[in-house]
Order: C-alpha cells, then structure tokens, then sequence
C-alpha cells in the first residue's frame, strides 16, 4: 500500500472516530456561559461597592478578580469546572476564571507527585506559556509605544 492510501484510509478512520460536533448549540452555551460569568462578575462587583462604599472602584475590581479566581479554584478542585468547560466550550475559557482554571486543574491533576515536582512544577504547564507571551507582547507594545 503506498503512501497516498495509508493517508486516506487514516483520514477514514479519523473521520469516523472524531464525534460530531453541532456549531450553533456550542455557540450559544459559550455565549451565555461567558455572559453569565461576566454577570456573576458584576454583581459581586456592585455588592462589594454596597457593602463598602467608601472603597475606590479599581480596589473593588481588584477584590471581585480576587472572588472569582477563588470561585474558579475552587469549583476545579471539586469538579464541576471541568463540567462547564465541556458544555460550555470557549465561554468558560476566555473570562479570569478560565486562566484560574488553567493553573489549578494540573495542579489538582499532578498532586500524587508531590508538592514540589506535581503542585509546582506542573501547575504552569498550560499557563506558563500564556503568561510568558503576556509579559512578552507587553515589552514589545511598550517599547513601540515608547519609540511612537
């Protein structure tokens, strides 16, 4: 058999193993997820700035980032993250609580290893690089930004 057959009948097999996917129903459940979220984000927003209201705006985001990350840890380490991730797709990726997502469900993943070697080392795995091209993207716009 030569190689233009073994591509085809691996697309084959490929193709009938992948599941189907239905587009509008997982753009629908990230789109309201996502908005969800964001709404959970400003609610707790407006009740810190209830219950403290001498606080400035920036501290009272600062706090609601800190809530949400928590929450998101939180909801990873017992399960059920993961569970809106696979219903809602990209909706639950994009807002903060995705990129606590992102470094605790490792961490959760490789603790059998130890602290050091499961907890530490493993945690950035998926994180490190986003946080690296942030840091990175950042000194060049600045540097433009600079220059400009």
């Amino acid at each position: 058999m030569d190689e233009n057959k073994r591509n085809q009948a691996y697309n084959r097999y490929i193709k009938a193993r992948v599941p189907k996917t239905h587009a509008w129903p997982s753009l629908f459940n990230s789109f309201w997820v996502g908005g969800l979220i964001c709404c959970l984000g400003q609610g707790i927003n407006d009740l810190i700035m209830l219950w403290f209201p001498s606080m400035a705006e920036q501290n009272a985001w600062a706090y609601t980032l800190i809530v949400l990350i928590f929450l998101a840890a939180f909801l990873t380490g017992i399960g059920v993250y993961d569970k809106i991730g696979k219903f809602a797709g990209g909706g639950s990726i994009v807002p903060i609580t995705g990129f606590s997502n992102s470094i605790t469900s490792p961490a959760v993943e490789f603790k059998h290893e130890g602290i050091i070697y499961g907890v530490f080392v493993k945690m950035f795995s998926i994180a490190g690089p986003v946080i690296v091209t942030g840091v990175i993207a950042s000194f060049i716009v600045g540097l433009i930004y600079l220059l400009v």
